[in-house]
C-alpha cells in the first residue's frame, strides 16, 4: 500500500475559526480510495480459487478488487449499479476485470454478484461487511496515528461502514470518532437510532459511494462502542466542500470523499477551541475536472 500523506491546514484559510486541521489524503491511494487496503487484505489472507474473485461495488471497491486481482494474477468479476460514475467503471475495466453493470443501486449489484459466486465458484469479497475488509481498512487508522498522534477528533465518511468500523476498532476510544453521512443516505444514523442495522434511503450526489441500504452487521457493534456521533450533511455542503478543497489546497475529492470535510466546512460539526481535528479525504474518483 501507499503510505498516504497528511496535510496540515489552517482552518482560517476556509473561513473557519482558527485552528489546525489534518487532512489524511487517502484519495492518493492505489485506485484512488482507501478500498485497496481491504481488497489486498482479502486476497492475501484467503485462498483464491481458479474462478478468481467477485465483488459488488458502487465503484471504488470494485476498482480496488480489480487492481489487487491484477497485481496478484487472479481473475476478477465486478458487479456495479447504473449509478456508478463513468470514471469508476473505466478504472475497473482498465485493470482488466470483467465489469457487469446491473440494477440501479448497490444492493441489486450485490444480489447479482452472489448469484455469480454460487454459479462460478468465485471467492466473494464484500465491500464492508467482512472481517478481512475491516482489518484492511483499519490500517488507515494505524498509519494516521503514527502521522498525527495528537488528534482529538477524527471525521470519517460513512457508507457501509467498513472504513469507519476499521478505524474505530484501531483507535479503540483513544480518539473521538465522528461519522459523517449525506442527509439522503443516513444508514448509520438510522441504525444507531434503531439499535440495529435497518434500511435507509439511498440517494443524492454521493450515492455511488455512500448509499448501501444498511450498514454492515460486523461494524455495528464497533459503532455503538466507539463512534461518538453521526453528523448529517446536505448535498450542497458536499459540493461546496469539493470546491473549497480544490480552490484552496488543490485537492479534489469525489463527493463521498469530501463528505467528512463538508461537516467541518458547513458547521454541522464545530470543534471546541484548541481541539485538534483530523479529516479523512477517502476517495478521488471523480470526473469533476478533465484535463
Amino acid at each position: 500500500m501507499r503510505r498516504t500523506p497528511v496535510l496540515d491546514i489552517e482552518a482560517a484559510d476556509f473561513g473557519l475559526a482558527p485552528g489546525r486541521v489534518s487532512l489524511k489524503l487517502e484519495l492518493m491511494q492505489h485506485t484512488g480510495s482507501f478500498k485497496a487496503r481491504g481488497a489486498f487484505t482479502n486476497l492475501l489472507t484467503r485462498a483464491v480459487p481458479a474462478a478468481g474473485v467477485v465483488a459488488a461495488s458502487g465503484g471504488n471497491h470494485g476498482a480496488a478488487v480489480a487492481f489487487a486481482a491484477r497485481q496478484l494474477g487472479k481473475p476478477a468479476t465486478i458487479f456495479v449499479p447504473t449509478v456508478s460514475s463513468p470514471a469508476k467503471i473505466e478504472r475497473i475495466q482498465g485493470y482488466g476485470a470483467h465489469c457487469v453493470i446491473t440494477g440501479e443501486r448497490y444492493d441489486e449489484a450485490l444480489a447479482a454478484s452472489r448469484v455469480w459466486a454460487a454459479e462460478s465458484g468465485a471467492l466473494p469479497i464484500h465491500a464492508y461487511d467482512q472481517i478481512e475488509t475491516l482489518m484492511g481498512q483499519a490500517t488507515l487508522g494505524l498509519e494516521l496515528e503514527e502521522q498525527a498522534p495528537d488528534l482529538d477528533t477524527l471525521l470519517v465518511a460513512v457508507g457501509g461502514g467498513g472504513l469507519i468500523g476499521g478505524i474505530a476498532a484501531w483507535y479503540g476510544g483513544r480518539v473521538r470518532i465522528v461519522g459523517v453521512e449525506p442527509e439522503q443516505c443516513p444508514t448509520l444514523a438510522r441504525a444507531l437510532e434503531a439499535g440495529r442495522p435497518v434500511d435507509a434511503p439511498s440517494g443524492g450526489v454521493a450515492a455511488d459511494s455512500l448509499a448501501p441500504r444498511q450498514v454492515g452487521e460486523m461494524m455495528f457493534p464497533l459503532a455503538q462502542a466507539y463512534i461518538s456521533r453521526v453528523a448529517l450533511v446536505p448535498d450542497e455542503a458536499i459540493l461546496a466542500a469539493q470546491k473549497a478543497l480544490w480552490e484552496t489546497v488543490r485537492v479534489l475529492p469525489e463527493p463521498g470523499g469530501g463528505a467528512a470535510f463538508a461537516a467541518l466546512l458547513s458547521g454541522v460539526y464545530r470543534p471546541e477551541p484548541g481541539e485538534r481535528v483530523g479529516v479523512v479525504v477517502c476517495g478521488g474518483n471523480t470526473t469533476a475536472v478533465k484535463l
